[in-house]
């Protein structure tokens, strides 16, 4: 089996068009589509079907493409650790970011590992804990930036910091004055945030119980970007740390009140795969990652 061709299947399954994954791979398109045919020579099946626009997977082409790509995940990780062994950083570091995280993260922390070590390819993730835990679990990420409620982990991750949980409006639909509101204020409020299961969802069901408070969940989101389009709106409010919406609230367009008594505190922690050894630039990034994470905290 040529690795060449797999590479060329994953191109051009990803980019939908024989021409562009020519342009991106700087062959000719008339090699792109003979090792396509050689792959379905090989494997006795059709992998692309054409439409006006392009190309798209056949049922037998679905069926194979995680494998491919895991195949070719396996063989980028077996060069980067023949490199790893001969002292040079290099190969591509998969690490998971929180959505409220990413955009303070991924330019600085490019920048840095760019100047470092050029040979170093970053892969980033976006998603909630529970999302990222999975693929931390099942080793597609080398490490993480994760939330965890309630007491400190205990899982031999790191602990960067912790974080206050805010109520996110529109000005002027605070249900209170101040920048701190009690739990119980959110008694009736139209919230958009996620749907369980989920961490923060799970403190803030908790709270409501033990305190009889009865939560208006008018929609459940799982995007940060849908999230903060509904407290934009004015449709209803949502919940989340003032660092992902920083921007919003300095110009003037969003709300950020603390929610107290009790807070919902968030632990900001550095989780790693399990799944096996971080090579020698996963090492460095995640090096990077301890210095830079506190920085972008409150």
């Amino acid at each position: 089996m040529d690795i060449r061709r797999l590479q060329t299947f994953a191109l051009v399954a990803g980019l939908g068009s024989l021409s562009k994954a020519a342009k991106a791979a700087g062959m000719a398109q008339s090699l792109v589509s003979r090792q396509i045919a050689q792959l379905e020579q090989e494997w006795g099946d059709r992998l692309f079907q054409r439409t006006g626009r392009g190309v798209v997977l056949t049922d037998f082409g679905r069926h194979v493409q995680p494998e491919v790509q895991l195949l070719l995940d396996q063989a980028e990780r077996l060069q980067g650790a023949v490199r790893d062994a001969a002292g040079v950083a290099t190969g591509t570091v998969y690490i998971g970011l929180l959505p409220s995280m990413s955009r303070s993260l991924i330019a600085p922390l490019f920048a840095d590992m760019r100047a470092r070590a050029p040979a170093v390819r970053l892969r980033f993730i976006e998603g909630f804990s529970g999302q990222l835990d999975e693929q931390l679990l099942s080793g597609r990420l080398d490490m993480a930036v994760i939330n965890r409620y309630g007491p400190s982990p205990d899982r031999g991750e790191d602990v960067m910091g912790h974080i206050d949980t805010c109520l996110i409006g529109k000005p002027g639909s605070e249900p209170a004055a101040g920048d701190a509101i009690p739990f119980r204020a959110l008694a009736g409020l139209p919230l958009a945030i996620p749907g369980a299961p989920n961490g923060m969802r799970s403190v803030l069901d908790q709270h409501a119980r033990q305190l009889g408070v009865q939560l208006d969940v008018a929609l459940e989101i799982d995007t940060l970007s849908a999230m903060k389009d509904v407290a934009l709106s004015g449709a209803a409010h949502t919940l989340l740390p003032l660092m992902a919406v920083r921007e919003e609230v300095a110009e003037g367009r969003l709300t950020a009140q603390r929610i107290v008594e009790p807070a919902i505190r968030r632990t900001i922690a550095l989780s790693v795969t399990r799944q096996r050894p971080l090579s020698r630039a996963g090492r460095l990034a995640l090096a990077r990652l301890r210095q830079m994470v506190p920085q972008y905290l409150d």
